[in-house]
């Protein structure tokens, strides 16, 4: 049979060569060999998908390492390279609605990509081993895939370092064996995970294994030289997820932790699922911050990047909220002093959250900015203000529970929104708060 190309991106608005069309991943089966002197790479990744139309050819977002052999369904497939698009022809067209698998055999050196922000991700190297972060499309300088947050899958992901290096990851580590001088790490991830909140870190950790009251896993790894300064604040895990569930609802994944990597190894913290990464010893509001992203942003994920202020302003509020009850401003005093220009420490930093409106940040360089963080937040701090505690309070739950594990745009929150409390107008807080430019005149 034939059938037409999948396209070589879904068209997001940012970043429109990022994913591909034509097909959905359901599994990644990621199988990785790292040595840091050599910073070689050598890895295996079969993709279990499903075609959405008659598919001739296929792509996958590979940027990058070189490709030795491909195969579609056990049977070798042509394939050709431009860019960070892998083209895939597979012997046989795949008919719509067929599930077929393909295997991608590759190695080489992987590469750091510069975001349009000038930070860094992809596989950044470390003194002691590597650190794998992918926000927005770092994810594809590790294994080939359909790198964009609007196909979602679960993950096997094995990785076998030198002997004393450890490699964590996402989800649960089923496995850790050691033979001639290299141990394997297998890890599991059960539940759907957008390609950049996958995660890999290599390097001479100190890991600690326990369990929540309520008997959650939580699997943690810290850079020596981070552990001292981090314990006190790892330890409030436990705390921080009670809060988070009785705020946000059940937790969507079945364990939880953190990486601490030293803070010359990765400018940032990133939402990588289950497992946050933290450049250096984490504050207080930032380990909640990202705790908090494992409903909104890791369970519930945005469908284009044109959506993060649903990330990153749910996260912000999540650190409003934690100060609010636990002795700190409440809510609406951080409200009134970012709205007055008085929460920074400088004017420059207060100007910022006005820079541009939250749902529609004018370029990807931007989609990390102030107005998508904080004026977000100030987005959410409206509709609490509109609708009181009780139906906020239903709103953050119900938001994290209807889209459990998939995705959303902006227009979807609106649409629950409006349908939460249908008896009151939200124009002008869309109008002013979440579209409008400048600041609004009344808080």
């Amino acid at each position: 049979m034939r059938g037409r190309a999948g396209a070589p991106g879904v068209g997001d608005p940012y970043f429109p060569g990022a994913g591909n069309g034509g097909y959905d991943v359901r599994h990644y089966g990621l199988t990785l060999d790292y040595t840091p002197r050599t910073h070689r790479l050598a890895g295996s990744a079969r993709i279990d998908a499903r075609a959405t139309h008659d598919l001739g050819a296929f792509n996958l977002d590979l940027k990058g390492m070189k490709v030795e052999s491909v195969e579609v369904a056990g049977r070798p497939a042509r394939f050709q390279r431009k860019g960070q698009e892998l083209t895939v022809r597979p012997r046989d067209g795949i008919r719509e609605g067929a599930a077929f698998t393909t295997v991608v055999r590759y190695s080489g050196a992987p590469v750091t990509i510069t975001d349009p922000d000038g930070s860094e991700e992809g596989w950044l190297r470390t003194e002691d081993g590597a650190l794998a972060l992918g926000e927005p499309v770092g994810s594809m300088a590790w294994f080939p895939g359909n790198h964009h947050p609007s196909d979602k899958a679960t993950y096997d992901i094995t990785v076998t370092v030198p002997e004393g290096l450890k490699a964590v990851s996402n989800g649960e580590l089923r496995s850790e064996t050691t033979k001639r001088g290299r141990t394997r790490f297998a890890w599991h991830v059960g539940r759907p995970m957008a390609p950049y909140v996958a995660t890999v870190a290599v390097g001479r950790f100190e890991t600690r294994r326990s369990k929540t009251p309520d008997g959650l896993p939580v699997y943690v790894a810290v850079d020596p030289e981070e552990a001292a300064a981090s314990k006190a604040v790892l330890a409030r895990i436990p705390q921080v997820m009670k809060w988070a569930e009785r705020s946000f609802g059940p937790y969507p994944f079945s364990s939880t932790g953190a990486v601490v990597d030293r803070e010359e190894d990765a400018g940032y913290a990133l939402e990588t699922q289950t497992r946050p990464v933290f450049p250096g010893a984490p504050s207080l509001g930032l380990l909640v911050h990202e705790l908090a992203h494992q409903w909104y942003g890791d369970s519930v994920t945005p469908e284009s990047w044109r959506d993060m202020w649903l990330n990153e302003g749910f996260a912000t509020y999540a650190e409003w909220l934690w100060q609010e009850e636990h002795g700190g401003y409440s809510a609406q005093q951080i409200f009134e002093l970012i709205h007055a220009g008085d929460w920074f420490d400088s004017r420059a930093e207060s100007d910022a959250v006005w820079a541009f409106p939250p749902g529609r940040p004018p370029s990807p360089g931007q989609i990390s900015d102030p107005p998508v963080y904080e004026g977000g937040a100030m987005v959410l701090h409206k509709i609490r203000q509109k609708v009181g505690d009780g139906r906020f309070r239903s709103l953050l739950k119900g938001w994290a529970a209807a889209h459990r594990y998939g995705n959303a745009d902006t227009a979807d929150f609106t649409a629950y929104v409006e349908k939460l409390a249908p008896d009151e107008d939200f124009s002008e807080i869309w109008r002013d708060w979440l579209y409008g430019k400048g600041r609004p005149d009344s808080p």
